[in-house]
């Protein structure tokens, strides 16, 4: 598994770029026709059309990581599978399978039938594999435990009940999702995951939870049992999923979705904000906004000036009609600024509803 994933990771990190160069090339033989001019690699056009091949190829390199972890999950099977019961089989159902299978797969009777051999060997390992499949069965609480968290639980000692099963599993789930927050948390610190923050954490929480509710309850979970396992065998030859592969699968689209918010992200914003920090977009953004309020008000400040200006001209030259309108224009701007002052008006609004309404002409004071 650590290897697949290392395999998934150095794949990630140049197949998208490099399979985009190819399609795009293939792209513009296909679309462009004999003389024509393709798009200079600078160019705004070839920028755009980069854009969205690079898009679509992580998109199917997506959906492509998807069904390989499908597969292997499909290719590795599970004990009933292999013993050949639904999931819902009882006790009974599931040792009269063995006795069956016993009689095919034993070891004495392949071994009178071959003459020993490798064939011999193989017989003898798969039949312990059923052995094993039919003993875990059988047992309510190793059923319980490998339904939840797959056949690794043959390795688990000093483990008798479900509550045994569920704490050593416990022990597992609770550093895998320290460290997972931990390693987040010091990528997000050194810039390498700023996009879709949010949505990292929320896929983790969510997944986290999940997991958790899967582990602890004795039925299966609802999305499951109501809704994937009913669709995938009404409508499609898949066979359902169990709850340690649904988390299996889960744990992978986390993974690969982290790694395609990195790849995606960047890609649908704005050409202006590309290779800029989410918060560093938004200040850019915020002192572009400003530079232009500063000088649509320096604008402003000119026309203002100007009409000034024109207003003034037939007065130049006129000393005193210049300083009296001066004088004249700061007392209406004094008194229009203390009318419009709030306080104030709201002064005069309190004197005047405590004026006399019935008051007789001349008469002094209020109410």
């Amino acid at each position: 598994m650590a290897s697949t994933n290392i395999l998934s990771l150095i794949g990630w990190s140049f197949l998208p770029n490099l399979v985009t160069g190819w399609v795009q090339s293939i792209y513009y033989g296909l679309t462009i026709r004999a003389g024509d001019r393709k798009p200079a690699p600078n160019s705004p056009r070839y920028a755009e059309h980069r854009r969205r091949i690079h898009i679509l190829v992580v998109s199917l390199y997506l959906l492509y990581t998807i069904y390989e972890a499908d597969y292997e999950l499909r290719r590795a099977s599970n004990y009933y599978a292999d013993l050949g019961v639904p999931y819902s089989a009882t006790e009974r159902d599931i040792k009269s399978r063995f006795r069956r299978l016993a009689a095919l797969h034993h070891p004495d009777k392949v071994m009178s039938g071959t003459g020993g051999g490798s064939t011999a060997d193989t017989s003898a390992d798969y039949f312990m594999h059923l052995k094993t499949a039919s003993d875990t069965l059988v047992d309510p609480a190793r059923r319980f435990a490998y339904e939840r968290f797959g056949p690794t639980i043959a390795s688990w000692q000093h483990c008798v009940t479900i509550r045994d099963y569920v704490g050593h599993g416990a022990q597992i789930l609770v550093p895998y999702y320290g460290f997972a927050a931990v390693a987040m948390y010091v990528l997000g610190l050194l810039g390498y995951l700023d996009w879709a923050r949010y949505w990292r954490w929320l896929t983790l929480v969510v997944l986290c939870v999940f997991e958790l509710h899967t582990v602890t309850r004795p039925a299966f979970p609802p999305v499951l049992d109501q809704l994937v396992n009913p669709l995938l065998t009404h409508f499609t030859t898949h066979p359902p999923y169990l709850p340690f592969q649904a988390i299996t699968l889960a744990r992978k689209l986390s993974i690969t979705l982290y790694i395609a918010f990195s790849q995606i992200g960047p890609l649908l914003l704005p050409p202006d904000q590309r290779g800029t920090k989410p918060g560093e977009a938004g200040e850019k953004a915020l002192l572009q906004n400003l530079d232009r309020l500063e000088q649509t008000a320096r604008g402003m400040d000119a026309d203002t000036a100007r009409l000034m200006e024109l207003e003034m001209a037939p007065f130049v030259g006129d000393a005193e009609a210049i300083s009296s309108m001066r004088s004249k224009l700061k007392e209406w701007l004094v008194q229009n600024t203390i009318r419009a002052d709030p306080m104030v008006r709201d002064a005069l609004g309190r004197s005047l509803q405590k004026r006399r309404v019935d008051a007789p002409a001349g008469a002094k004071g209020n109410r």
